[in-house]
């Protein structure tokens, strides 16, 4: 009777995780369904708009930069009916190669009669703009890539979605993302992997990944991305865009969701900044003007009410530029560091004064400062957000490593820890990031006050060497070129180089300066990064077949210059195309 019972307990839990999988199946299924039927709408619209205006030039509309189409729609010549069906036909393209769309908005069609009824022309009066799906549009799910957030309907639009609409922008598409956005890959089980339209072997970066395909491969004129480790930079990075992760606080966040709260009930010592993604600085210098407007400051006072500074954006004053080309925590692939090179050599033929600057403890800032912000509670917040779900493949090890007891995380921390003197110039760096990563927990309200003091007291610190050294912007390196698929979840470790201005809540941008070469293929085949441990054995594999893809480098400015930063970009920006 006994084992009768047991059998039929065991039978019962088997049926019982089968109809558990079963139904987060089908729910992904709808999703898919509802995601497909929202693209043959969009592409029966576009046909059908086609068939009415057969003599629309949509090269050259698409080849228009922001300013340029702009100042087209405010004059009369380009229709936003034209403007908008034109890049709708082109996100189609766009999504059908590389999967970057993750829901059309279909009000696009309403927000556009709408505008036709306003006296007053927006700065961004007719312009089509593509929004990341965790940001809120009303009536739109707000996914991250989780089966438990099918259900999150945005009851209102995010306080930007709503200043772009009052500046005449229509937000037409939501873009993909990795899942629960803690990647800068850009797969989830429900909508698959994105792509890079440069290169389809290669990622698009992440988590703004949809965006920053769907921009790059013409899609999109301009979107809005978010950034916590580099999720604005890394895909700007990977798809040769100008990404600005501004100040967390100078753009308001209400109304976005992250591990599944909204991001202005959920504060964090390291928070997250949403910031615009396009072709060029001046787009983004279009859109921080645009946004930082009076229409935002009211919607959310708990956003400074700092309006865009035009002057010191168009100021030509030399800078004095402090520069570094490694963070000594994670050297990047040697055509990285040509790129900063050249970048600094062309900045100062150009008047400004370049110094040596080495930002100070960057092991101690991605391990005890980083790492413990998002792992204070041992995973646990973010593992629940898998609960009822099917875990990405590139988030396993980092999900195995969260669900491991804590007892057993020590035991293998003691066994572990011997290893570090002993291999001073090899594994020690991947085995002391695996035993911080297994104890990154603060066990009591105290030890998290003490963490978030440490963050405040490691921002003092630099921003003291930034003024010993009278410096107006940084210049450093980024993550780069594009990896191949899959590896992003393989190397967590290597997004140091933006991770760094999250923790210190500065601005930064990133602007495509080079590609890659056959040269640079050739000495990636020599490279031995910091101690040709692991890490740097799977970033060469990582990177590798790159040749033509973009090379950026990384702009910083003190926190809230987001215009100095700006400024400073168009500088390296127009110097890298003048060479």
């Amino acid at each position: 009777a006994a084992l009768a019972l047991l059998c039929s307990s065991a039978a019962a839990v088997v049926v019982w995780k089968w109809l558990g999988k079963r139904q987060i199946q089908k729910k992904m299924e709808e999703a898919r369904r509802t995601r497909d039927e929202g693209l043959k709408k969009m592409a029966k619209i576009v046909q059908q708009f086609r068939e009415q205006v057969p003599s629309v030039q949509r090269d050259a509309i698409l080849s228009l930069p922001l300013l340029e189409l702009t100042g087209k729609l405010r004059e009369g010549s380009l229709s936003p009916k034209t403007v908008l069906y034109t890049y709708l036909e082109k996100a189609l393209e766009v999504t059908q190669q590389t999967n970057c769309l993750r829901h059309f908005i279909p009000e696009c069609e309403e927000q556009l009669q709408e505008l036709q009824r306003q006296e007053d022309k927006g700065l961004l009066y007719g312009i089509p703009v593509s929004i990341k799906d965790h940001i809120g549009h009303k009536g739109h799910l707000l996914t991250c890539g989780l089966v438990q957030c099918l259900g999150t309907v945005a009851e209102e639009d995010s306080v930007l979605v709503k200043v772009f609409k009052k500046q005449g922008a229509i937000p037409f598409a939501m873009t993909n993302v990795p899942q629960s956005l803690f990647s800068y890959d850009c797969s989830n089980p429900i909508f698959g992997q994105t792509l890079n339209p440069l290169n389809h072997q290669k990622s698009p970066g992440g988590s703004s990944g949809g965006e920053g395909a769907l921009i790059a491969g013409g899609g999109s004129i301009l979107g809005l991305g978010s950034d916590i480790g580099g999720s604005i930079r890394l895909p700007s990075s990977f798809c040769g865009l100008c990404g600005l992760k501004p100040t967390a606080e100078r753009l308001s966040v209400c109304h976005t969701r992250w591990l599944n709260v909204d991001t202005c009930s959920h504060p964090s010592p390291v928070p997250c900044a949403l910031g615009p993604m396009a072709r060029d600085v001046d787009s983004l210098a279009l859109c921080m003007k645009a946004l930082l407007c009076q229409e935002m400051f009211q919607l959310d006072p708990t956003v400074p009410p700092i309006p865009f500074d035009e002057d010191v954006y168009s100021s030509s004053a030399p800078l004095r530029v402090g520069y570094y080309d490694t963070d000594g925590y994670f050297p990047l692939p040697p055509c990285m560091r040509r790129a900063l090179q050249e970048t600094r050599e062309a900045l100062q033929a150009a008047g400004h004064q370049l110094v040596p600057f080495s930002p100070p403890r960057i092991h101690y800032v991605m391990t005890e400062l980083f790492l413990k912000t998002f792992f204070a509670d041992g995973g646990r917040a973010w593992l629940d957000v898998f609960r009822g779900d099917t875990v990405d493949p590139s988030l396993k090890p980092q999900v195995n490593n969260c669900k491991m007891p804590r007892l057993a995380k020590k035991l293998l921390a003691l066994i572990l820890k011997p290893l570090v003197s002993a291999w001073p110039q090899a594994q020690s760096r991947v085995v002391s990031a695996r035993i911080v990563a297994m104890l990154s927990t603060c066990r009591s309200v105290k030890e998290m006050w003490n963490h978030h003091h440490e963050i405040q007291v490691y921002r003092t610190e630099f921003i003291t060497q930034w003024r010993e050294l009278q410096l107006d912007v940084v210049l450093c390196p980024v993550l780069g070129p594009a990896f191949n698929t899959g590896y992003p979840g393989k190397l967590l470790a290597a997004i140091s180089s933006t991770m760094l201005y999250n923790v210190l809540n500065f601005p930064a941008g990133v602007v495509p300066v080079s590609t890659v070469t056959e040269a640079d293929e050739e000495e990636l085949k020599l490279y031995q990064g910091c101690c040709d441990d692991p890490w740097d054995r799977t970033l060469k594999q990582a990177v590798a077949g790159a040749v033509g893809l973009p090379v950026a480098v990384q702009c910083v400015a003190l926190p809230w210059q987001e215009e100095l930063c700006l400024r400073f970009m168009k500088e390296v920006e127009t110097l890298s195309r003048k060479k």
